[in-house]
């Protein structure tokens, strides 16, 4: 059962806060999977534990992948994959587009089903090329969630095509398994862009630090067939999930230091560097990690292209409603099938306390106007949580529907949040 409404806590002075951040959800589940694929045991080093890498834990324990705690640490021991096993994607679109080319090299039947939203998010183009690559699956004619890989213990792979504009993780699925096809793959894209590069190249980067060789050009990409090495993986902090603390040093002009931030990743949460920066804040990157300082002030609106970092809509688009000018966040209509509708919700959720919010053809348009309280409704989204708590800080009586959801990749999100009204 959904948990009871949370009330978002007021900031009444600049908050001044050291927030250290768990673990990469994108990292710690690609890091699962090569290690799962491998030809010798490994070692994932500080993954994020949330929901959906616990979902994709056990989608690999279900295939025959021992997964085994060993202090804050994941051991992975690559075992026979085989059926029969059923797979629970929950909402996660890392285990929804990850998983099936993985159960596709398994000796058995495997069963994936999700969330009900989770039926609705764009799976076609992977399952159409599972099928051209030469895995069996049985989806009813759907093209989603839920539908069944009748793996024979191989897969033969080769060269497919792939409208991938709906997510990049529809690519990055099919790359990740593609060294234990036994050509290969060559995936091929066509049509519109393909959000989310930076994921992409962590997909790209991760492959190659596993041993596999790995061509990328544009809209191409060829990975050949090999082994992958049982290694360590060490994985960063979650970038993305500093968005709404490094924003709350925005909204009430304080301090807020993320430890650990690395100095080159390819995690898209990189971006907020230069997108808090063109909004006012004082950004800076020492040996303390990434420090963003908040004009006394105000802050101004953000006219921005997030295509590549599309995740970051939700926290910024409230942002952006506190505002002291008009915002324009584009680039981002593939949002549409994320964990809701979150161009849709954010409009809806912003313009319910007071906002003026106006969907795009392709993304937002905010213009500042008071806020006052209410319930914000999250529509199972985690990202729609932190935008709340961010919108929170500024605007006293906002009420948090389900704040639980939050646990799909910030277990202890509100200890954290709550951690910025403590001293640093």
């Amino acid at each position: 059962m959904p948990s009871p409404h949370w009330s978002a806590p007021v900031a009444h002075a600049p908050v001044d806060a050291v927030v250290p951040l768990p673990g990469s959800k994108s990292m710690t589940n690609r890091a699962l999977v090569l290690a799962a694929l491998a030809a010798a045991p490994g070692r994932i080093v500080r993954p994020l534990r949330s929901r959906d890498t616990d979902l994709m834990a056990a989608a690999l324990r279900a295939l025959g992948t021992g997964v085994a705690e060993d202090g804050d640490d994941w051991l992975v021991t690559p075992g026979e994959l085989r059926g029969p096993a059923r797979v629970d994607t929950g909402l996660a679109g890392t285990v929804m587009r990850f998983l099936p080319p993985v159960a596709a090299l398994a000796a058995g039947e495997v069963s994936v089903d999700g969330d009900p939203r989770a039926r609705e998010r764009p799976m076609g183009p992977i399952i159409t090329a599972l099928r051209a690559l030469g895995a069996g699956i049985d989806d009813g004619g759907r093209g989603a969630l839920p539908f069944t890989v009748r793996g024979t213990g191989s897969v033969g792979g080769g060269a497919v095509v792939i409208d991938a504009s709906g997510s990049s993780q529809l690519v990055s699925g099919l790359l990740l398994a593609a060294p234990r096809f036994e050509k290969g793959v060559e995936v091929r894209h066509e049509g519109p862009p393909v959000p989310s590069g930076a994921h992409l190249a962590m997909t790209v980067e991760m492959l190659r630090e596993a041993g596999a060789v790995v061509e990328a050009e544009e809209n191409v990409w060829r990975v050949a067939p090999g082994p992958l090495r049982g290694r360590e993986w060490v994985i960063e902090p979650d970038l993305s999930n500093s968005a709404q603390f490094l924003g709350a040093a925005l909204v009430t002009g304080g301090r807020v230091t993320v430890p650990g931030w690395p100095a080159r990743t390819t995690q898209p949460g990189d971006a907020l560097r230069g997108l808090l920066t063109e909004m006012g804040a004082e950004v800076s990157h020492g040996p303390d990690g990434l420090t963003v300082r908040g004009p006394a002030g105000g802050f101004r609106g953000l006219e921005a292209d997030l295509h590549e970092v599309g995740e970051l809509t939700p926290v910024l688009a409230a942002l952006c409603a506190l505002a002291g000018s008009p915002s324009r966040l584009t680039g981002i209509a593939h949002l549409r099938g994320h964990e809701t509708d979150r161009l849709a919700a954010l409009v809806a959720e912003i313009n319910g306390l007071g906002g003026d919010a106006a969907e795009l053809p392709d993304g937002l348009e905010i213009r500042p106007r008071p806020l006052h309280g209410g319930v914000f409704h999250t529509y199972d989204d985690h990202r729609m949580v932190m935008a709340a708590a961010v919108l929170g800080l500024a605007v006293p009586g906002i009420e948090v529907e389900n704040p639980e959801t939050v646990g799909k990749t910030l277990p202890n999100f509100t200890r954290l949040w709550a951690s910025l009204q403590a001293p640093a």
